[in-house]
Order: structure tokens, then C-alpha cells, then sequence
């Protein structure tokens, strides 16, 4: 896959892209896994290779992408946080 390509990150997308030579590697790309804090980082990319591996559905391809939303949001709330923590000790 041309890495240029806009990649959609839908369940008939992510359903498609299992055939793919590369497919964990660019699926788990489109689900944006390094914005996602380490362990989670790891699960998904776990989860995408059974995904991969077990010729998931598109239910399955819908829970991955809203398991994947899910942890990106935490990952980003909890950096926030700890900007605006570091933030306030630096005006102190």
C-alpha cells in the first residue's frame, strides 16, 4: 500500500485491508497505535493481528476501531493532564 494513500479508518475499510501482505502493520497505522500509551499500544496491535489472523468480521472491525478511539482519547487526556500539571509547577 502507497504510504501517501488516505487511509479510512471504517469497519468495510479495516474488513478489506485483512488481505493485505502488510495488513497488521497497516491497519494497526490506521488506528493511529503510537498516539496510544504503551501497553495499549501493544493490545491493539495484538488485537489487530487476531483480527488479521481470525478473518474478522465487520462487527469485529467496529469494536477494534472503537476500542482503538477509546484508548488513543485516554492516552491523550492523561498527557494533558500532565502538561497542565507541569505547566503550574513551572509558573510556581
Amino acid at each position: 500500500m502507497n504510504p501517501d494513500e488516505k487511509l479510512d479508518s471504517s469497519a468495510a475499510a479495516l474488513v478489506a485491508l485483512r488481505s493485505a501482505a502488510d495488513a497488521v502493520r497497516v491497519i494497526t497505522e490506521l488506528l493511529k497505535v503510537k498516539e496510544m500509551g504503551p501497553a495499549d499500544h501493544i493490545r491493539t496491535k495484538h488485537e489487530v493481528k487476531t483480527f488479521v489472523e481470525t478473518a474478522g468480521d465487520a462487527k469485529a472491525a467496529e469494536e477494534l476501531l472503537k476500542r482503538a478511539r477509546e484508548r488513543r482519547g485516554v492516552n491523550q487526556s492523561i498527557t494533558s493532564k500532565i502538561t497542565q500539571q507541569h505547566g503550574q509547577r513551572m509558573g510556581n
